[in-house]
């Protein structure tokens, strides 16, 4: 409910500055700040190299309890060769060594969510209809 004679002023856009992103997302991160028990997320990036170029990669970060996988990618030519699934063991290994009971992490139904299930996720949500006629699915993985 809107307190009595404020008027509300909205600008709809399908531009947005990196000025006028970075003041939401600055003040979001101030409160999140104030308000979370652990403030220090940490990057984690394992890389596969041939040759001194990435050939499958995973990056994620992790924060407290869990592991949050944010890209696991491995190119077509090596695919089907077990490196997704050593990427993937290898950040859940780390993520226990700093402390961390769960993963999290979303995958689209042409991507791999069979492959997730296989290493033990199991599926808590999933978005129907994403973005038309897909299917994204989000799983987790208890570590401990």
């Amino acid at each position: 409910m809107l307190k009595k004679g404020l008027i509300m002023n909205f600008e709809i856009t399908d531009v947005v500055s990196e000025t006028d992103k970075s003041k939401i997302f600055n003040g979001l991160l101030e409160y999140n700040l104030a308000n979370l028990e652990d403030k220090s997320p940490k990057d984690l990036g394992i890389y596969h190299r041939v040759e001194g170029t990435i050939k499958g990669g995973l990056v994620g970060l992790t924060h407290g309890s869990w592991l949050m996988v944010e890209y696991l990618w491995v190119s077509e030519e090596i695919r089907k060769c077990g490196i997704g699934s050593e990427l993937l063991l290898a950040a859940e290994e780390e993520a226990k060594n700093r402390g961390c009971k769960y993963v999290f992490l979303n995958t689209f139904s042409f991507q791999a969510p069979d492959f997730y299930k296989k290493h033990g996720y199991k599926e808590v949500f999933a978005l129907e209809n994403y973005p038309i006629n897909g299917k994204r699915h989000y799983l987790i993985k208890d570590l401990k």
